[in-house]
C-alpha cells in the first residue's frame, strides 16, 4: 500500500472502454492511490497545476480540448505540460480506439516516447494488472525522486533507532516530560524532532568531511547549479560571505569591494585583516543603487583607485587578491557576469559574486550569462579567467529553510581552489552541530530545480510578476482616464516601452505579451541613459532588471530626481500595508520592493492591488489617521491625533523635499569617507575599550570604530577606520538629516545599525576611536 494520486485523463468514449477504465480506477484505489479523473485537457491541466504530489498519470492521446495549452491539443498538450512540470513522472499513454493497432506508434510524434513510460490499450489487460503497473511505477517514482541526503534521512527515520547522542531531546522525548515542552512538541510534530540528529549518525555522512549522503547531496548540487564544487552552509549567506572572504584574502592584502555589499562581506574583511578598496556604484533619483559603471572596473580605473587609497601603502602587494560584487542587487539589477569577469581579470585572480537574492538565475534563459557559475572555461580562456565564487542564500527565493545557503566554486588555474584548504575556512565558520532538516531542505531545493520542472517554477514566478507589473500600469491609466477621482496612482520601476524583438518597433510595456517579456532578456536591459532607470554610464546589455523583484514607485520623485508637488512617502504606504497583513521586503523614501518568489499567486498579488486601491481612496477622501493607522496614533497621540492621511503624506513629503534627504543619501554614497586605518585595527580598539560613543552633531573629523548601515537602503555609509569628515560634509549631513526625520516622524524611523540612540534626547551616537589627549 502507498499514498499518492494518479491523474487519469481519458475522454468519454465507448461504453466498454469506459467501464474498463472505471475498474482500473477502483483497483488503483485498492492500491492506496487516489484517482483524479479528467475528461478534458483543461481539467487535466488544473490537476497538474494544483497537485504536485502526483505519483503517476494515465493520459489518452485522443483527450479532447487543449485550448490555451500551447500549439498541441488534447493528449499531446497534457503530455507537454507533464514534461514541463514533472521530472520522470511515470505516464501511461492510452492509445485511441480509432488507431490502427498495427501502426499506432507510427502515428505518434517521436517526442512522445521521451515523455511516456509505456502504452495502454484498456481492453487488452485486466484492470488489476494495469493498476499494478501504475502502482509499481508510482512506488519507484516516489523513491527515485528523492535526492541523496533526504532519501538517507527518511530511511534513518523509518528505522526507528534509539538515540543515545545529542541533541538531548532524543527525538523529542524530552519535551514530552514538560507541559510547555509538550506544547512545543505538538506544535511542530514528532518528525521534526526525530530528524534533528547529531553528527554522530554515520549513516548520514559528514558536513565537514563532505562524505556519505551529505557529500552526495553537495555533488548533486554542484551538477545542478553548474559549479566545480558546492558547499552547504547552515548559517545563511552571511556566513558564506565571511567564509569566502576569509579564504580569499589575508592580512594586509588588498580587496576590491563593491560598496553596495552586505555587511557580512565587510565583517569578513575585519576577520581577515584585508585592506579594502571600495568601488562606488551608480545611484538614481529614487535613491536606488545601480551597478558599478563599466568604466570603473576597467584595469586602469582599478589601478588608479588602488593607488589613491591611503590604506594600500601598507599592503603587502599593490595587486588585489580578491574582488566582491553584489549580483543581483537588492533591487534586482544583475550584471553580464562574463563581461564583468573579463574586465576584473587583470586586476584580481579571485572574483566573488554575492548572489544572495539570485539562486534561481541558472534555471531560466532570461538570466543566461548573468550569474557567477556562467563564468567557466567555455566563456573565458584559462590564462585570464579568475576563480569565481558564488554565495547564494538558498532560502530567500528558492524553497529551502531559513539560514540555508550554498557556496559554489568555479576554479581557475590562476588561483586554483584546493578543497582541503578551502575546507579549513569552511570549518572555521561552520557549525559542528548541523541542523539536519536544514541540510535536507538544501538537498530538496536542488532537486526541485533539476531539469524542466525547475525552469517551469521560475517561469511561473516571472510570469506572475509581469502580470502584476502590467496590472499596476493599466490601473493607473484607467484612473487617469476616468476623471472621476484624483488622477494619481502608484507606478512600477520598469521600462515604459519595449523594442519588440520580432519587429524592432517600440511598443508600450502593457502591450507586450507576457510570453515575450518572460523569455526575451532585451526587454529588461538597462538601456544607456534611459530616464526610466535613471542611471548613467552604462553600456548596452551591461545590466538587466530582474522582473521577479518588483519596485513599486510612489508619487513625489522620479528616477531622474524630478520632484512633484504631490508626494506619497513609501514609509506611510508600507505602514498601511502592514495593517492589511502585507509585509514588503524593503522601503525607501518613495519606493518599496516586493519579491515574486515561487510562492506568489494571483490571489496574493490581487490582494496587494486591492490594498493599493484602498490606500488611494483613503488618501483622496482625507481619511482620519486614527482610522488608517490606529496603532501609530495610539502610540504617539501628541504627534498624530487629529491628522488625516493626506495631511501626514503632505507633511512628510514637504520635509523630505526640504531636507533633501535623497540628495544627502546620494552625496554620502558617491563621496566615500577617507580611509584612515584598517578595519581590523578599529575592531581591536572597539573590543579593548579604545573607543567612545559620540553624538553625530559633535563627530566631525573623527575615525569610525564600527560600521554604520542605514536600512533603507541597507548599504554601509561608514566603515571602521574611515573618517567622519567635516561637519558640513556629505556623511554627517546625511546622518543629521536622518536624525531630524526620526524626531519629526516617530514610528517611521530608519533601522540604523551602528547607531545608538541617546534615550533622553534621541541623539544619534556613533562609535569612534578615542582621541589622544
Amino acid at each position: 500500500m502507498m499514498n499518492g494520486a494518479v491523474l487519469v485523463a481519458v475522454p468519454e468514449g465507448p461504453v466498454r472502454v469506459g467501464e474498463q477504465l472505471a475498474r482500473i480506477g477502483k483497483e488503483l484505489a485498492a492500491q492506496g492511490l487516489e484517482v483524479r479523473w479528467a475528461s478534458q485537457a483543461e481539467d487535466a491541466r488544473a490537476v497538474l497545476q494544483t497537485e504536485a504530489g502526483l505519483a503517476g498519470a494515465v493520459v489518452a492521446w485522443d483527450l479532447p480540448g487543449g485550448v490555451g495549452l500551447g500549439k498541441e491539443s488534447g493528449g499531446a498538450a497534457v503530455l507537454r505540460l507533464i514534461e514541463r512540470r514533472f521530472k520522470d513522472l511515470p505516464v501511461l499513454l492510452v492509445m485511441s480506439h480509432e488507431m490502427d493497432a498495427d501502426r499506432a506508434f507510427e502515428q505518434l510524434p517521436l517526442w512522445v516516447s521521451e515523455v511516456v513510460s509505456g502504452y495502454l490499450w484498456p481492453l487488452e489487460d485486466t484492470p488489476a494488472f494495469v493498476a499494478g503497473r501504475v502502482a509499481s511505477a508510482a512506488r519507484a517514482y516516489h523513491e527515485e525522486m528523492l535526492p541523496p541526503f533526504f532519501r538517507a534521512l527518511r530511511r534513518f527515520d523509518q528505522a526507528h533507532e534509539y538515540s543515545w547522542h545529542t541533541p538531548a531531546h532524543s527525538g523529542g522525548v524530552a519535551f514530552l516530560k514538560s507541559p510547555v515542552g509538550r506544547q512545543f512538541f505538538d506544535y511542530y510534530g514528532e518528525r521534526l524532532f526525530r530528524t534533528d540528529l547529531s553528527i554522530s549518525v554515520g549513516d548520514l555522512g559528514s558536513l565537514f568531511e563532505h562524505t556519505g549522503p551529505i557529500g552526495e547531496a553537495e555533488n548533486n548540487a554542484a551538477r545542478v547549479f553548474g559549479s566545480d564544487r558546492t558547499y552547504f552552509v547552515l548559517h545563511g549567506d552571511s556566513t558564506a560571505d565571511r567564509m569566502v572572504g576569509h579564504y580569499s584574502v589575508t592580512r594586509d592584502e588588498i580587496a576590491l569591494v563593491d560598496r553596495n555589499c552586505h555587511k557580512s562581506v565587510l565583517h569578513g574583511l575585519v576577520i581577515s585583516g584585508a585592506r579594502p578598496v571600495y568601488l562606488v556604484p551608480t545611484r538614481n533619483g529614487y535613491g536606488l543603487a545601480g551597478p558599478l559603471p563599466p568604466a570603473h572596473t576597467e584595469p586602469a580605473a582599478v589601478r588608479a583607485r588602488v593607488a589613491a587609497n591611503p590604506l594600500t601603502a601598507g599592503a603587502v602587494s599593490s595587486e588585489a587578491q580578491y574582488a566582491v560584487i553584489t549580483n543581483s542587487t537588492y533591487d534586482g539589477l544583475c550584471y553580464d557576469t562574463v563581461r564583468t569577469a573579463r574586465q576584473f581579470a587583470p586586476s584580481t585572480p579571485r572574483l566573488h559574486f554575492d548572489e544572495a537574492w539570485f539562486a534561481y538565475a541558472r534555471f531560466h534563459p532570461l538570466y543566461e550569462g548573468r550569474y557567477g557559475m556562467a563564468v567557466g572555461p567555455d566563456a573565458l580562456d584559462d590564462e585570464v579567467r579568475p576563480t569565481v565564487f558564488s554565495t547564494q542564500s538558498t532560502h530567500k527565493l528558492l524553497a529551502a529553510l531559513s539560514q540555508t545557503a550554498m557556496v559554489h566554486v568555479k576554479s581557475a588555474p590562476r588561483a586554483p581552489v584546493e578543497h582541503d584548504r578551502f575546507n579549513e575556512a569552511f570549518m572555521m565558520h561552520g557549525t559542528t552541530s548541523p541542523f539536519y532538516p536544514g541540510i535536507a531542505s538544501l538537498d530538496v531545493a536542488t532537486a526541485m530545480m533539476d531539469g524542466a520542472p525547475g525552469r517551469s517554477l521560475i517561469d511561473e514566478a516571472i510570469t506572475e510578476a509581469i502580470r502584476f507589473r502590467q496590472a499596476v500600469v493599466t490601473t493607473g491609466r484607467r484612473i487617469a482616464e476616468a476623471g472621476d477621482r484624483p488622477g494619481w496612482f502608484f507606478g512600477v520601476w520598469q521600462p515604459d516601452t519595449i523594442t519588440d524583438p520580432r519587429t524592432g518597433e517600440r511598443i508600450d510595456f502593457t502591450d507586450v505579451p507576457a510570453s515575450v517579456l518572460s523569455q526575451e532578456p532585451r526587454c529588461w536591459h538597462l538601456e544607456p541613459e534611459a530616464d526610466w532607470h535613471g542611471f548613467t554610464g552604462l553600456d548596452e546589455g551591461y545590466g538587466l532588471l530582474d522582473p521577479i523583484k518588483v519596485t513599486i514607485t510612489c508619487p513625489g520623485v522620479t528616477a531622474t530626481g524630478q520632484r512633484s508637488e504631490l508626494g506619497i512617502p513609501a514609509r506611510i504606504l508600507t505602514s498601511y500595508l502592514a495593517t492589511r497583513g502585507i509585509v514588503v521586503e524593503k522601503t525607501d523614501s518613495y519606493s518599496t520592493l516586493i519579491l515574486f518568489s515561487m510562492g506568489i499567486t494571483k490571489g496574493k498579488w490581487g490582494t496587494l492591488m486591492d490594498a493599493l486601491m484602498d490606500f488611494k481612496a483613503l488618501h483622496d477622501n482625507d481619511a482620519p489617521l486614527e482610522r488608517v493607522l490606529p496603532t501609530l496614533t495610539a502610540e504617539y497621540p501628541d504627534r498624530y491625533t487629529g491628522l488625516t492621511l493626506k495631511q501626514l503624506c503632505r507633511q512628510m513629503h514637504e520635509h523630505l523635499t526640504r531636507a533633501e534627504l535623497i540628495d544627502a543619501l546620494d552625496a554620502a554614497f558617491r563621496h566615500l569617507p577617507e580611509p584612515v586605518l584598517p578595519p581590523q585595527y578599529c575592531y581591536q580598539q572597539l573590543i579593548r575599550g579604545g573607543t567612545e560613543r559620540v553624538p553625530v552633531g559633535k563627530a566631525a573629523d573623527r575615525v569610525a570604530a564600527a560600521m554604520v548601515t542605514v536600512t533603507p537602503p541597507g548599504i554601509p555609509v561608514l566603515m571602521p577606520g574611515e573618517s567622519t569628515g567635516t561637519s558640513d560634509g556629505p556623511l554627517l549631513r546625511y546622518l543629521r538629516a536622518l536624525e531630524d526625520f526620526d524626531r519629526r516622524f516617530p514610528g517611521f524611523h530608519s533601522e540604523t545599525h551602528g547607531v545608538t540612540l541617546e534615550p533622553r534626547t534621541g541623539d544619534y551616537l556613533i562609535e569612534c576611536l578615542r582621541q589622544e589627549q
